[in-house]
């Protein structure tokens, strides 16, 4: 996700701490909102974020003229997996209709992005739906990307050191990937535990392994954006830049998330998602 460099001692360059946190002052209780609301309001919330994400990336690509777009390969493979598990035979033809109609008015690069986010939005759908833990599992994947990224952004600022991958994203370092994940695991195991008692070791182990594909979507945006010589998707949200900046992690931990829950839905355990990987 978008954030400041990294690698600034303890104590300095925490002139934005405080805007960064309005904003998400502001965006948590909507977004919290809609997710415990449900339904309708939590169908439109998807839709308008996943159109708001295609928005911000194709004005980036149109403008630019850039035929970098395989940068974010990756994570097409990743969420085409999902859909070749099983997605497409949960979707209604007239959905696929428009899926496919979408990516040829775009065109390529336009509607690869197009794929990557709805594949994102169809993810929490999936999640928010889930018989007896959908709700529990929504804010247990986005608890796990929050987390990653302020772990990451705190212990990055407070230890500095060594760069992650320079060459992508100067800010990122090794201190701060590292204490996202630390982050990413004991959050998951307390809110697995929480929800669930006794499956903390599930929840610790998939926060991890959500953790990992959070900030593999924070680098791959970032690459995305440094080839086409821009710091943020958009000034959409004070502090955080863009949707796409702010929801990278997400776009790639959903869609892992959807596909492990796929064995709760298949009947391998009556449970919550995570106690698929204790």
């Amino acid at each position: 996700m978008n954030k400041p460099s990294e690698s600034a001692p303890s104590g300095t360059n925490w002139h934005d701490l405080g805007t960064r946190l309005l904003s998400a002052a502001i965006m948590l209780p909507l977004a919290f909102g809609g997710i415990w609301a449900g339904g309708v309001f939590y169908d439109v919330l998807i839709v308008f974020v996943t159109l708001g994400i295609v928005y911000e990336g194709a004005a980036l690509l149109l403008r630019r003229r850039s035929a970098d777009i395989g940068l974010l390969g990756w994570v097409v493979f990743a969420n085409v997996g999902v859909l070749l598990v099983g997605w497409i035979g949960h979707l209604d033809p007239m959905t696929e209709i428009l899926f496919l109609a979408l990516m040829f008015v775009a065109g390529p690069r336009v509607g690869l992005l197009a794929v990557i986010a709805m594949i994102g939005g169809l993810s929490l759908l999936w999640l928010r739906d889930l018989p007896h833990w959908g709700l529990v599992s929504v804010l247990f994947v986005l608890c796990i990307v929050i987390t990653s990224d302020t772990s990451a952004y705190a212990a990055g600022r407070i230890f500095g050191g060594a760069k992650l991958a320079p060459r992508i994203s100067p800010g990122k370092t090794r201190s701060g990937a590292l204490g996202g994940l630390v982050g990413a695991a004991i959050v998951g195991g307390v809110v697995a535990q929480l929800a669930a008692p006794g499956t903390w070791l599930g929840g610790l182990i998939t926060g991890l392994v959500l953790g990992v594909a959070s900030q593999c979507g924070d680098l791959a945006e970032s690459a995305f954006k440094r080839r086409l010589g821009v710091k943020d998707s958009s000034r959409l949200i004070p502090g955080h830049g863009g949707l796409l900046d702010r929801l990278d992690g997400l776009l790639a931990a959903a869609p892992l998330a959807a596909l492990i829950s796929m064995a709760v839905t298949d009947g391998l355990t009556g449970g919550p998602f995570w106690t698929v990987l204790s």
